[in-house]
């Protein structure tokens, strides 16, 4: 079933309970307030499901390719790059629902139909119509970063919304670090498809967490109605807005190289630098590094500024990711030079990806959650057809996927600088747009 039928089916699905009652269902009665440390870890763990379904799976790629009779070497980073395709094209639909129907009823049903398509991948036998319960498990994952980046909105602004996003990224980072280890001891004692019950039980168990502890953060007021129109103009000025643009789409070349390098990890540090079933670890232990510099960010980004930060942050990555092109070109067996330029690269975004997100989101507090969806769309979205070119230009070596960093991340420094009027490191006040009545 292609994209478009998906998103049809869902937007049916969710307009359908609607109208059999879903905003008059009597949920179990949270706490009106949540702690900050259950807050954050809440929807880090929310957001963590979907990263569960990309870094687990790398290590139990070549399994599923030999399983299912997949002969194109480069094939198997369908599995993964489906999945993130998935998750820009669902993310455009889950934040406008969020602002009719409210946060909560959103994410539930995003968790409860990702814990649906675990199981069918569990017991799939076709390499294709894995790739489609793939796509369509990407696009329901996508439900909690985009709801869960509409709640903290709705709470916060600002540098403390930098902060809080930063926090949260530290909870979630902690998925890319552990999660191919846990494939690789999973497939030790059983195959690949357990991977799959995995995230299913982990589904489930985070379904309860939701429903009997996470509050509506959306007040009744600003509930937005499904208007063609409206969702229309919304999108319009998110598009258009200045200071939004550069960090939309700058993101998105930054994130493409991150998706390019996820598409070809196995391949490049498995296969071409000989790591073998050690890709697990080396993987998790270079994506520890995000994770420490998303805690950094958090204690820094209010002091400084998530300019100042991701600006210098951007910077850095340019001049990584031409070192990284230069050793693909002067040294590509090494794999010595390859993985501390690398381990850079992926601290970086721990200081970019938070920060982006939050500037690119403050000017439209009243439509957050659609200003979430279109934003995550085209930063996932775009960045995972960007990270599939990317992944299929793979020869064997980490040439393409250097090329790819360097030139995506000075076009996206150009952008950024394109918003920022052609300076950069200030702190200033976003224009608010208004939106049609």
């Amino acid at each position: 079933m292609g994209g478009h039928a998906h998103e049809h089916f869902h937007v049916v699905l969710l307009q359908h309970s609607a109208h059999c009652g879903l905003e008059m269902i009597r949920l179990p009665k949270p706490p009106s307030r949540l702690s900050r440390t259950e807050f954050t870890v809440m929807l880090a763990f929310i957001m963590a499901l979907q990263a569960l379904g990309i870094d687990a799976m790398l290590p139990a790629l070549g399994d599923i390719a030999a399983e299912l009779n997949v002969t194109n070497e480069n094939d198997r980073q369908l599995v993964v790059g489906t999945y993130l395709m998935g998750m820009g094209a669902g993310a455009l639909v889950f934040g406008f629902l969020a602002d009719r129907f409210g946060r909560k009823p959103v994410v539930l049903a995003g968790i409860g139909t990702y814990c649906l398509f675990d199981f069918g991948c569990m017991v799939i036998n076709d390499f294709n119509a894995l790739l489609m319960l793939r796509f369509a498990n990407g696009m329901v994952a996508s439900a909690g970063s985009v709801v869960a980046n509409a709640i903290v909105r709705d709470r916060f602004e600002g540098d403390a919304m930098a902060r809080v996003v930063s926090m949260i990224a530290v909870v979630f980072m902690v998925v890319p670090v552990v999660a191919p280890t846990i494939g690789q001891m999973i497939l030790l004692v059983a195959g690949w498809r357990s991977i799959f019950g995995l995230m299913f039980v982990t589904g489930v168990v985070m379904f309860l967490w939701v429903l009997f502890r996470l509050p509506e953060t959306l007040a009744q007021h600003q509930k937005q109605p499904l208007d063609p129109r409206l969702i229309l103009n919304n999108l319009r000025l998110v598009m258009t807005n200045r200071d939004a643009f550069g960090y939309i789409y700058g993101a998105t070349l930054v994130f493409a190289g991150l998706y390019g390098y996820i598409n070809c990890a196995e391949q490049l540090v498995g296969e071409h630098f000989g790591l073998g079933e050690n890709f697990a670890y080396v993987f998790g232990a270079m994506a520890l590094f995000m994770a420490m510099a998303s805690f950094v960010n958090s204690r820094i980004v209010e002091r400084f500024g998530a300019r100042r930060v991701s600006h210098t942050a951007l910077l850095i990555f340019v001049l990584t990711g031409a070192a990284q092109l230069v050793a693909a070109t002067l040294a590509p067996d090494n794999f010595y030079i390859f993985a501390p330029l690398m381990t850079i690269n992926l601290a970086l975004i721990g200081f970019l990806g938070s920060n982006f997100s939050s500037i690119a989101l403050q000017p439209f507090r009243h439509f957050a959650g659609s200003a979430s969806s279109f934003q995550t769309t085209v930063r996932v979205g775009g960045g995972a057809l960007l990270g599939a070119v990317i992944g299929a230009a793979y020869d064997g070596t980490a040439g393409p996927l250097g090329l790819a960093l360097f030139s995506l991340s000075l076009m996206g420094l150009l952008l950024i600088l394109y918003s920022e009027r052609g300076k950069l490191f200030r702190r200033r006040k976003e224009t608010v747009p208004q939106v049609e009545g």
